[in-house]
């Protein structure tokens, strides 16, 4: 099994020179795709004070974005949104790529590398539909396709029932105001990104804990690309990708797949990195927690969260986990 991939450019590296062509930034098709891959070509242009016509989008209609009837965990998980993406940077048809991270698997190709974050934006969720939780209406409908969510929500309010819900921003309010289902959940950097800044209320860190590298934008190349590496590099925002890093180990140590409910919030305070986990069984009758404090470079601390985790579980969640990856 391959080793999560997390190169970065080399420290000190005398910068590249600029790009004698306009470099090719592959991007799902979708508004918020659009909107974030808009984000990266503005920084990176900045940071380099190159022309944004340097930078051209190319975007993609993704297999998770044709799929709409079904929960992804059942029709192939996360790599239904990267795999025209990788499939094009491996033959060259676009420089780079930019992702939702909490949308990219756990593990991925040594061939590919994850050289920029971009800062992390607001990590909540939004609930629409209710003022909060409690004011949700007894035996209402809340449409969500996402275990974490659905978990999460049947948790705190077990007399509530879960309806599927897929689309984008858009198709999902539209099925809300349709009435489709009585509430539903975004995330709150979706929406801001997409200028919808009024829609519903951010639900509070102490109640509900954010999905595994939500809010974080990533961009992604051929480990062998050195110069779009160094390019990169001037917009990677260290205290972002050593967050999404540690979440991501610790997905990764616990064996977490799509159908496993996970929430997870980070922090960095002053030179230590915060990691405050949850697991629940799927219908959310079931929940353990716990955090840990650690350097932001200490690569093994996420994995012993994920042990502690694993070892409080009772076996409703852990069959859900499988525990850390074996070569």
């Amino acid at each position: 099994m391959n080793a999560p991939n997390l190169h970065t450019a080399a420290p000190g590296s005398a910068p590249a020179p600029a790009p004698d062509r306009p470099l090719r930034l592959g991007t799902r098709r979708s508004p918020l795709a659009m909107a974030q891959a808009e984000e990266a070509r503005d920084r990176l242009c900045a940071a380099h004070g190159w022309d944004q016509s340097l930078v051209e989008l190319v975007p993609v209609t993704a297999s998770g974005d044709k799929v709409q009837d079904r929960p992804l965990a059942e029709v192939g998980g996360k790599a239904l949104w990267t795999k025209e993406l990788d499939a094009w940077l491996h033959s060259g048809e676009i420089d780079f790529a930019v992702h939702s991270m909490k949308d990219v698997e756990t593990i991925r190709p040594d061939t590919l590398t994850i050289a920029a974050v971009l800062p992390r934006a607001d990590v909540r969720d939004v609930l629409v539909g209710a003022a909060t939780v409690a004011a949700i209406p007894p035996g209402a409908r809340v449409g969500t396709s996402a275990p974490r969510r659905a978990a999460q929500m049947l948790h705190a309010r077990p007399d509530l029932s879960v309806v599927s819900f897929r689309g984008n921003v858009a198709t999902r309010l539209a099925k809300l105001q349709a009435g489709e289902a009585d509430v539903t959940l975004l995330a709150a950097a979706g929406l801001q990104r997409l200028g919808e800044t009024g829609v519903g209320h951010p639900l509070g860190e102490d109640e509900w804990l954010p999905a595994p590298a939500q809010g974080a934008i990533g961009i992604e190349c051929l480990t062998e690309r050195t110069e779009v590496r160094q390019w990169l590099a001037a917009i990677d925002h260290a205290p972002s990708h050593a967050a999404i890093r540690a979440e991501r180990a610790l997905l990764l140590a616990l064996g977490g797949n799509c159908h496993s409910p996970i929430a997870v919030l980070s922090r960095i305070e002053g030179d230590t990195l915060s990691l405050r986990a949850a697991l629940y069984s799927p219908d959310g009758a079931e929940r353990v927690e716990a955090s840990a404090r650690f350097a932001p470079d200490d690569a093994a601390a996420p994995a012993a969260l994920a042990e502690v985790l694993l070892a409080q579980a009772p076996e409703a969640i852990t069959v859900h986990f499988s525990g850390p990856a074996k070569d």
